[in-house]
Formats: structure tokens, C-alpha cells, sequence
């Protein structure tokens, strides 16, 4: 076993990250390796550099790849070398005093409120099984801010209609509750009674397709933005978009960051702070448009 099928075993089933997560961490790994081997003739993990590390850096750069990119990159080779430290495999961590490559903090996109309640309010989807889970997907994306991989591994057992609660499995297995508007019962009624007239089973997931096998990735991705392109011109048009717009939304009416943070599932509170721009950004224009001297 190498020391990358080591380290991606850790990843796996004792940090217990996502699949989607530790086939990152593998390419990443596999990438700098490969680059050793040519640099150097051989690949030693003991023998890893300063200057070698600094040369995959500046590889990537000139390669194209984004600051974002390069700065995932330079982790997954920080939590390497710190998990062979401990360990006992290498004495010394060749990442350190690496400049991480300055990235553009982007604002995230989000619908505006009246786009939405227009979307859900003014009778666009259809009654029929179809349109009724489709406004389902977009009802629960905006109005719990979860993912959309737990949006797609919800099952009805998660789904707590006299608390208005859901019960949803995050990043790294972590389990949290999410209240949702009370609105949302008459809706998730109409869904369970259509969907057992529809598919006439009990199925494994509560958003199904119209053949009762579980919703996938690329539908949600199909109805929230054939949906969104109703009522926005946002460019950006995707699930993430409906978790961003949740977060804002709330924060614009006075939600406190702590809490905010704690219903996205965000493990520390700068995933989080970001948001804040977006208000502040708003609450400036208003002040320049609305002060005699703005």
C-alpha cells in the first residue's frame, strides 16, 4: 500500500469525508507525485523539498490553474504531510512557509425575493406529479438551505411535518435539524398523496422520478434552472444558487450569523461571513441612493 492509499484510507474511514472529497485529495496527490517522479527521477516521500514543493506550485501556475485551484492543492499536500508526521514517516513538513496565491473573494449570486415568491407563489408549476416535485425541490433548496447532495438522500423518515423540521446528513456524516416554513406542510401533503397514487410504492428516497428510482444530480440541476430562468436573469443558475440566496435572504432580515452558520452546516463561521459583504453591500447602496450626500 502506498503512502496515498494510506492517507486517502484515513480520508475515508476515519475522517469519514465524502467520496467526492477523498477523489480529490487522490488526484491531487497523484498529480505531485507524478511531477516528482519527473523532476526527480524517483518519488521519495522522505526526500520531499521546500524547493520541490515551491516548483509544483509554480507548475500549476503556469499551467493555468486558478488560484482556488492551486491554493486546494497546496492543502491536500498540508494534510498529507501532517498525517505522515504523525506518523512517524517523514521528520519535517516540506509545506511550510508556502505563500498561498491570493484569490478574488467572489460574492456569491442569489435570487432576489420577489423573483421567487413570483416563482412559487403565481401558480407556474403544474398539479401534477411532476410539477409538484419540481416546485418540491425548489420549495425545500430555498427554504432550508441545504445541499444538494442532501437534498438528494433525504428519505420521508427525515422529514418531521408537526415540528416543521428536517433532518438532514452533511459534510463529514455531521447530522444537523433544519425548522422549514409551516407553508411547506400543504405542499409535502400534495407530493406524498400524488407520488403514492403515482409510483403506488413506497420508495428508498423521498424526491423521486416519475419511474420511482431516486432523484439524481443532473435533475435537480434540469428543474432549478429551466425555473429559475422564469423569474431571473442571473447567469448563474444551480441548486448552490438556492442555498446562497437562503443565507442572504436571511441575513438581509436580521438573522444572527451564528445561527446562520449553524443551519448551513458550515464548520466554522468565515464560510459564513461572506454574506455579510452582500448585505453590506446592499445596505451601502441604499445609503447612497436614499443620504442628500451619498
Amino acid at each position: 500500500m502506498t503512502y496515498q492509499e494510506s492517507f486517502t484510507n484515513f480520508l475515508t474511514y476515519e475522517k469519514r469525508y465524502s467520496a467526492h472529497t477523498v477523489t480529490a485529495y487522490k488526484k491531487d496527490l497523484d498529480q505531485f507525485v507524478q511531477f516528482c517522479t519527473i523532476v526527480a527521477g524517483k518519488f521519495d516521500v522522505s526526500g520531499v523539498s521546500n524547493d520541490l514543493v515551491r516548483g509544483w506550485v509554480l507548475h500549476n501556475m503556469e499551467n493555468g490553474n486558478a488560484p482556488k485551484t492551486v491554493r486546494r492543492k497546496i492543502a491536500t499536500l498540508r494534510s498529507w504531510f501532517k498525517f505522515l508526521m504523525t506518523a512517524d514517516i517523514v521528520t519535517e513538513d516540506p509545506t511550510r512557509g508556502l505563500v498561498l496565491p491570493k484569490v478574488r473573494k467572489k460574492l456569491p449570486f442569489f435570487v432576489e425575493e420577489k423573483s421567487l415568491a413570483h416563482l412559487l407563489d403565481y401558480g407556474l408549476f403544474p398539479d401534477d406529479f411532476k410539477g409538484v416535485r419540481d416546485k418540491l425541490i425548489i420549495t425545500l433548496l430555498y427554504g432550508t438551505g441545504i445541499r444538494l447532495s442532501e437534498l438528494l438522500n433525504l428519505k420521508d423518515s427525515d422529514v418531521n411535518t408537526n415540528g416543521c423540521l428536517i433532518k438532514v446528513l452533511g459534510k463529514r456524516r455531521k447530522e444537523r435539524i433544519i425548522p422549514y416554513p409551516r407553508s411547506i406542510n400543504t405542499l409535502l401533503n400534495r407530493y406524498f398523496d400524488i407520488r403514492n397514487e403515482t409510483i403506488g410504492l413506497t420508495p428508498d428516497r423521498l424526491l423521486v422520478t416519475e419511474k420511482g428510482k431516486n432523484i439524481y444530480e443532473k435533475l435537480v440541476y434540469r428543474v432549478v434552472t429551466v425555473n429559475l430562468e422564469k423569474v431571473t436573469s442571473l447567469e448563474k443558475k444551480s441548486p448552490h444558487i438556492l442555498r446562497h440566496t437562503y443565507a442572504t435572504h436571511l441575513l438581509n432580515r436580521g438573522a444572527d450569523l451564528n445561527a446562520v452558520k449553524e443551519l448551513l452546516g458550515h464548520s466554522n463561521l468565515s464560510a459564513t461571513q461572506i454574506y455579510t459583504h452582500i448585505t453590506f453591500e446592499k445596505l451601502h447602496n441604499i445609503y447612497k441612493q436614499a443620504h442628500p450626500r451619498g
